[in-house]
C-alpha cells in the first residue's frame, strides 16, 4: 500500500484537484485508492459523493472528523486490499504538524502556483519538510507540482527559476485548464472525461505518475528541472534564511 501526500500550508495551491485526479487515475487502474480528507472544507469528499455508482470505487475516510465513539487509529483505518492512499491536506498546517503527517508517507506532493506569495510560502514550506519533519532528499519521496501555469509569462519563468534552486524534482506541471474546473463539479477525474478534450492535460500527468511508481531513493529527475528554470531569465526572490536552509 502505497501513501501519497498532498501538502501545502499555502491555501488555493490546488491540493484537492491534485488528490482527486490522483485517486481517479489509481481506480482506473484497478488499485482500490482511498482518498483520506483532513480539510474540514470536505472538498474531496464532496467530490466523490457526486460520483455515480458505474464509476470506479474510491474510498474516503474523513479524517477531519472526531469521532468520540471509537479510537482515531480505528476511525483512519483502510480496507486491506487498499492499493494507493492519497490524502489531502488542509492548508495552515503549522510546521509542529509536518512530522506526523510525513512519517508514514512514501511520496509527498507539494503543488505551487506561480505568485510571488506563492513562490515564498513554497519555499517556507521546503524548508519545513526538509528540517523539522526530517525529509531526506536522496529518499526521492518529495516532488514539487508546478501548478496552473500558464508558460511564456515572466511570473512562470521567474516559478521554474526558483524550483530549480530547491534541489527537489519538480514532478508535473499543470497548465491552467477548466477541465478541472468541471471534473471537480462532475465527480470526473481526468481520465473519466472525453479523451479528445483532456489529452493535453493528461500529457502533462505522465512526468507525476511515472515519479510516483519509482521506489524510494531512486534518481529523481532535478537535472531536467533546474536546466528547464536556467532557461528563465527573471529572478525570483528566495529569503535569505530559507536559501540557507535549502542548501
Amino acid at each position: 500500500m502505497q501513501r501519497i501526500l498532498v501538502l501545502n500550508p499555502k491555501g488555493g495551491s490546488g491540493k484537492t484537484t491534485v488528490a482527486i485526479n490522483l485517486a481517479s487515475h489509481f481506480a482506473q487502474r484497478g488499485e482500490r485508492p482511498v482518498l483520506m480528507d483532513y480539510d474540514r472544507q470536505g472538498s474531496a469528499g464532496h467530490w466523490i459523493k457526486k460520483r455515480k455508482p458505474t464509476q470506479p470505487h474510491i474510498g474516503l475516510v474523513s479524517a477531519y472528523e472526531n469521532s468520540l465513539r471509537s479510537t482515531r487509529s480505528f476511525q483512519l483505518r483502510v480496507p486491506e486490499d487498499t492499493g494507493r492512499v492519497v490524502i489531502d491536506t488542509p492548508a495552515a498546517i503549522s510546521a509542529q504538524d509536518m512530522p506526523e503527517l510525513t512519517r508514514t508517507a512514501d511520496k509527498i506532493l507539494v503543488p505551487v502556483l506561480p505568485s510571488d506569495i506563492d513562490i515564498h510560502a513554497c519555499s517556507r514550506c521546503v524548508q519545513n519538510l526538509l528540517l523539522i519533519a526530517k525529509v531526506q532528499r536522496e529518499d526521492n519521496r518529495l516532488g514539487i507540482i508546478a501548478n496552473r501555469v500558464r508558460r511564456n509569462t515572466v511570473i512562470y519563468q521567474s516559478l521554474t527559476r526558483f524550483l530549480g534552486t530547491l534541489g527537489i524534482p519538480i514532478v508535473a506541471t499543470l497548465r491552467d485548464s477548466q477541465n478541472y474546473v468541471r471534473g471537480a463539479e462532475q465527480g470526473l477525474g481526468l481520465e473519466e472525461m472525453k479523451s479528445y478534450q483532456v489529452a493535453e492535460d493528461l500529457v502533462q500527468w505522465q512526468p507525476l505518475l511515472q515519479w510516483l511508481d519509482q521506489p524510494r531513493g531512486a534518481a529523481a529527475p532535478v537535472a531536467a528541472a533546474a536546466a528547464a528554470a536556467s532557461e528563465a531569465e527573471p529572478e525570483s526572490e528566495v529569503p535569505a534564511d530559507v536559501a540557507a536552509a535549502l542548501a
